[in-house]
């Protein structure tokens, strides 16, 4: 029960984690475009959203597997 519990946490924790860092990172580039070239915000913002998807993807991926790991008998 222990190692379940170890696997949930790391299984979440690191998802969370690494959709965080992408969210950042995304937000930072993507401002730093924009105050460069502020006539392509559209085309930015869009690109943006996307990449934020595919990060959030990530979380969700990372809590289903958790899920699985909880309920899971072994």
């Amino acid at each position: 029960m222990p190692t379940q519990a170890l696997a949930v946490a790391l299984a979440i924790g690191l998802g969370a984690i690494g959709a965080g860092i992408a969210i950042a990172f995304t937000t930072s580039q993507a401002y730093v475009a924009i105050g460069r070239n502020p006539s392509a915000e559209p085309a930015i913002r869009t690109n943006f959203i996307l990449g934020l998807v595919f990060a959030e993807t990530l979380a969700i991926y990372s809590l289903l597997i958790a899920a699985l790991l909880l309920f899971h008998t072994f």
